[in-house]
């Protein structure tokens, strides 16, 4: 989460509410010392959220803005709820468990055994998730060194300069050192640079699938088998896994023929964010293993609470069951036909706008929502203005679409991205494509001068 810092003088500032609705002057950074009206005090908050953005116009976030008034009930019916209560809410612990199932057969895990089994949890998104997911592949490393009467102290975790923040936080927070790989003619980690990143201390190489860079695979099944040979030839084990934080709800319905799950057997645990593609407001994650050897047995609590005892494995002890229990919602609700509509909706969007952009003229397109629903364009010749500017411009439309530069090895690149969520229409498409034209065109020289009002 963000820090903030506290202010220096927290009675300077008092916040007047629009009108006289019974709540007066509210302090900005200290309690009120009065009770007010619940009325009053809604209108008061919902006065203050007026300058966010319109969630329909972030074109900036993976994260879920929309659900259908159904789910919203059941999230409503279940706030109250804390999932780490299993004795309390023994239903939300079932479906809790439906759901790791229904992504465990998602993702193609080997078939139940009644011994090592798939394995997997809910979190509160993809970040907890591949904390999780490194603690483990941390922990079997520093057991098989120590097996072998070898040093256990210097862990490397290998991943391309375009992971999502996340696996830095890991590394650093789990004392791992990032081998964070630079870019080199292509927009993600490729094979060959993985596997030359490899030593007896890597504890794992990381493949994302769908980038937040540009929304590019990368090549899992290519990555995986490179470290299989380097498994043979030089006994180093290396295991991976899949970030798949928006990737692991886009190919299983829109790419299904494409190997990056656990069809690979070097593929030993993925990472999902039900919250952006899976459909369900945040937050909500999954992280799941191959198998339960693959996750340690002295990472899981085993935890009396409340009347019952229950194997846990979280950052988060008490955590709402809401967004899990609309997670199931939406799986039951769309089904994988469902899924595979909406999703290939959002790609076709994505297709549209990257072919709008095309058209404009002066632009360089470094995706084109042909794998995830994500588009990210450079200025061709950034000779006036650039792509901030741009960004800036199309605020003034209502339109939030995020400029930054590419990741080590293509530093010198400043691109906008465009991200593609379920309840962007063809009709929204089309408007933006309209005031992307109207900004390149103001940002381009002086605009003929117009009358805007009339007495």
């Amino acid at each position: 989460m963000s820090l903030h810092k506290n202010h220096a003088r927290p009675d300077a500032t008092v916040l007047d509410p629009a009108f006289d609705g019974g709540v007066g002057a509210i302090p900005k950074h200290r309690l009120p010392r009065t009770t007010h009206d619940a009325a009053a005090a809604l209108r008061f908050v919902q006065d203050e959220l007026m300058l966010d953005g319109n969630a329909r116009q972030n074109l900036a976030t993976f994260v879920t803005t929309w659900m259908e008034p159904e789910a919203a009930t059941l999230i409503q019916e279940s706030l109250e709820k804390n999932i780490i209560d299993k004795d309390e809410y023994p239903q939300s612990a079932e479906i809790e468990r439906r759901c790791v199932n229904i992504l465990a057969n998602l993702w193609n895990a080997p078939p139940p055994t009644g011994g090592t089994d798939a394995v997997g949890c809910s979190t509160t998104g993809s970040s907890e998730a591949a904390m999780l997911a490194g603690l483990a592949l941390k922990w079997r490393w520093r057991a098989r060194r120590k097996a072998e009467g070898k040093d256990a102290n210097k862990p490397n975790l290998v991943m391309g300069a375009n992971v999502q923040v996340c696996w830095e936080k890991f590394a650093r927070y789990w004392d791992v050192e990032a081998r964070l790989i630079p870019l080199d003619g292509a927009t993600h980690l490729t094979a060959a640079q993985a596997v030359a990143a490899c030593d007896e201390n890597t504890i794992g190489v990381v493949a994302v699938l769908g980038s937040t860079f540009d929304g590019s695979y990368e090549p899992v099944a290519q990555i995986a088998a490179a470290l299989d040979r380097l498994a043979l030839d030089t006994g180093l084990d290396v295991p991976v896994h899949v970030d798949a934080a928006s990737g692991g709800f886009i190919a299983p319905f829109l790419d299904p023929e494409l190997p990056w799950d656990f069809r690979l057997d070097r593929v030993r645990s993925i990472n999902s964010s039900g919250h952006k593609y899976g459909l369900v407001y945040p937050g909500v994650g999954w992280v799941l293993w191959r198998s339960t050897d693959d996750l340690p047995a002295d990472l899981i609590f085993s935890v009396d609470y409340l009347g019952g005892s229950m194997p846990t494995f979280a950052l988060n002890f008490s955590r709402p069951a809401a967004q899990v229990i609309a997670q199931y919602y939406v799986l039951v609700r769309y089904g994988f036909e469902g899924y595979r509509r909406i999703q290939q909706r959002s790609r076709d969007i994505a297709r549209y706008i990257a072919g709008g952009v095309e058209k404009l003229g002066v632009f360089t397109l470094l995706s084109r929502g042909e794998e995830l629903p994500v588009l990210a364009f450079s200025l061709t010749t950034p000779d006036t203005y650039s792509v901030y500017d741009l960004s800036h411009e199309l605020r003034s439309f209502g339109w939030i679409v995020p400029a930054y530069p590419m990741p080590e090895g293509m530093a010198g690149v400043d691109v906008l991205r465009v991200v593609v969520r379920n309840g962007l229409t063809f009709d929204l498409a089309e408007a933006f494509l309209a005031d992307l034209a109207r900004s390149v065109e103001r940002l381009s020289g002086p605009a003929p001068a117009r009358i805007a009002f009339h007495h």
